[in-house]
């Protein structure tokens, strides 16, 4: 059977859907649409709050889609949006001194992906023990919570400050809406909730008019302006086109990636909870699908990795598999692989109209604090549910000792001078000393060992 021909089934009502299967076209193009308002939020709102071009992330996130796809030649089916995982890396390296810029950024992250690459060509011969080894579920739990909290300072100094009450309306909208909504519509709470922010402002413009906030795009000094104020550029902007223009630190959408060490060192811990996302995602649609995928592991982590390397190239945003769709695939057990290639094709025609770029840069600051506060601190509490699920025992100090010292200094931005002109601090080192304080001490700890964490 060729990689693109599926076998087309009739199924019976909650009968599953295989990879290699699919519904008719007419159906399978509308599980497609379904796949591309799940990523949709997401792929599009870490973008903005990294600084980079919101269409040209939508349009590589379905030509990395179709790459994942072929690589793994089929048998799993994901869908590949924007990774939350370099955004405090990244908000780390525009507030460094000097200030890194998006070129910066991209080259870092390009530097990333080459490596979860090569992390995935090492796991495809060797096998994912090598892996398990050295990042057990207590590091890598521990990792991605640094990370998400590390980020609580960027929603506190730019995002909030714009519009407090939007932002807080719109959090709460968000929470009610990923609990109490029904369904489908509780998985696309972030994009109902931009949606929700972006008219409630509307409103408020006209019932209270304009707010005096600092908007880092209208200067640093604070200004009178309405809440939706970039409003203006949507009507400029054409209908069908390629990402073009500037991004708000006046580097082209479309740009080469620039490199320097300190930024790469500040987005390498990233790569690991890229493995962790991926390791995950495979297994959840292994046991979805009843098939083994562990053949596949290494496969789908190196080309996450080219991926997210291939988009940076471009000045395009990094990628994951994203759980968002495997949730769709698990409320309709349709697993096929062509609604993929659908929504990959309906994604990369969204990134060629400008118009609906326009419309994402000109969402209000007070709306991306609303949902930022809560996904950043979901990101977080993803590290604390690895512990969970994987039952990491807080009562051995290896883990309660081991870690606590790399958690404080990745979330509290702890620096640690090497020179005069290169430093660690935040996320790398942080992540640097959980790895090493820990098998430091993993497997070395006395019969009274255990006197500190009784203390506490």
């Amino acid at each position: 059977m060729s990689m693109f021909t599926w076998e087309v089934v009739d199924p019976a009502p909650g009968e599953p859907v295989g990879p290699k299967q699919r519904l008719s076209w007419g159906k399978t193009a509308g599980l497609g649409a379904q796949h591309v308002v799940a990523m949709f939020g997401a792929t599009f709102v870490f973008p903005l709050v990294m600084g980079l071009d919101p269409n040209l992330a939508i349009m590589f996130s379905g030509i990395c889609t179709i790459l994942f796809l072929l690589v793994c030649n089929n048998k799993v089916p994901s869908y590949l949006g924007t990774s939350a995982s370099f955004v405090a890396s990244v908000a780390a390296i525009r507030g460094s001194d000097p200030v890194g810029d998006s070129a910066d950024v991209t080259g870092a992250i390009m530097v990333a992906g080459i490596v979860l690459l090569l992390v995935g060509v090492l796991v495809h011969f060797s096998g994912s023990g090598l892996i398990h080894k050295i990042l057990p579920p207590a590091v890598t739990g521990a990792v991605v919570m640094l990370i998400g909290f590390n980020l609580a300072p960027v929603v506190a100094g730019i995002y909030w400050p714009q519009d407090q009450w939007i932002a807080l309306l719109t959090a709460a909208f968000m929470v009610c809406a990923a609990v109490i909504f029904p369904g489908f519509w509780s998985r696309i709470a972030v994009f109902l909730a931009l949606i929700f922010g972006f008219l409630l402002s509307w409103v408020f413009d006209g019932i209270f008019g304009s707010i005096n906030s600092v908007v880092p795009a209208l200067g640093p000094a604070a200004t009178d302006h309405d809440r939706v104020w970039a409003w203006d550029n949507v009507g400029n902007a054409d209908w069908i086109g390629f990402p073009s223009g500037k991004l708000a630190d006046g580097v082209s959408v479309v740009h080469a990636p620039s490199f320097s060490l300190t930024f790469i060192l500040l987005v390498l811990p990233g790569v690991i909870a890229l493995i962790a996302e991926n390791t995950g995602h495979v297994k959840a649609v292994a046991e979805m699908t009843g098939e083994d995928l562990d053949p596949y592991m290494g496969r789908a982590i190196g080309a996450d990795g080219f991926a997210t390397a291939l988009a940076s190239a471009f000045g395009g945003s990094p990628t994951t598999t994203y759980a968002e769709n495997i949730g769709v695939m698990g409320a309709t057990k349709v697993y096929s692989t062509a609604a993929y290639y659908v929504a990959a094709a309906v994604a990369i025609l969204l990134g060629l109209c400008p118009k609906f770029g326009a419309i994402v840069n000109a969402t209000p600051g007070g709306v991306l604090g609303g949902i930022t506060v809560v996904l950043y601190g979901m990101i977080g509490l993803v590290g604390a549910k690895i512990w969970v699920e994987n039952r990491v025992d807080f009562g051995d100090p290896v883990n309660m000792v081991g870690l606590a010292g790399g958690l404080i200094a990745g979330i509290g931005g702890v620096t640690l001078k090497i020179t005069d002109d290169f430093e660690l601090g935040g996320i790398a080192l942080g992540t640097i000393m959980v790895i090493v304080f820990f098998h430091m001490v993993n497997g070395r700890g006395s019969s009274g060992s255990g006197e500190v964490t009784k203390a506490l």
